[in-house]
């Protein structure tokens, strides 16, 4: 009887789901909360500094109720030197970059506009954070081209 595990490196697959993280979003919420505190801590004029925590504190929370409301996306590295997809629509110069445990999608979409994405620690657990490293690794490395001539 065997005791190791057979691994296949002809295909590394991915599934993902992104969703908007909670974390970003108390995130932005306490930042807008901090910017009006500061805005009436001021030395400016009450008259000024009022209206100012107020611009300030609901630009804050209203980009934070936008990125809440962002909806969710399908992502698929088929491993198979087939181009990645979002929602069932295959992309151009799909990139992965990492910042620690923040991973940073970017590609084009069909109108050549660039989109990104970008997943937070309680939107990506662990093991779904190394099969997206391993397969955007895959993806980049079919994406190169040949290092020698034919």
């Amino acid at each position: 009887m065997k005791s190791s595990q057979r691994w296949s490196t002809v295909s590394i697959s991915c599934r993902l789901e992104w969703r908007p993280s909670r974390w970003l979003v108390a995130a932005l919420v306490f930042i807008s909360l901090l910017a009006a505190f500061s805005a009436v801590s001021s030395q400016l004029p009450a008259r000024v500094s009022w209206p100012l925590a107020a611009l300030a504190c609901g630009a804050g929370l209203r980009r934070a109720r936008a990125e809440w409301r962002r909806p969710a996306h399908r992502l698929v590295f088929p491993g198979d030197g087939r181009p990645a997809s979002v929602d069932d629509v295959p992309v151009d110069a799909m990139r992965v970059a990492w910042r620690g445990p923040l991973a940073f999608a970017r590609w084009r979409d069909r109108n050549g506009r660039i989109r990104r994405l970008a997943w937070w620690p309680d939107t990506l657990p662990a093991g779904k954070r190394r099969e997206l490293r391993l397969a955007a690794d895959a993806a980049r490395a079919a994406q190169r081209g040949r290092s020698m001539a034919p």
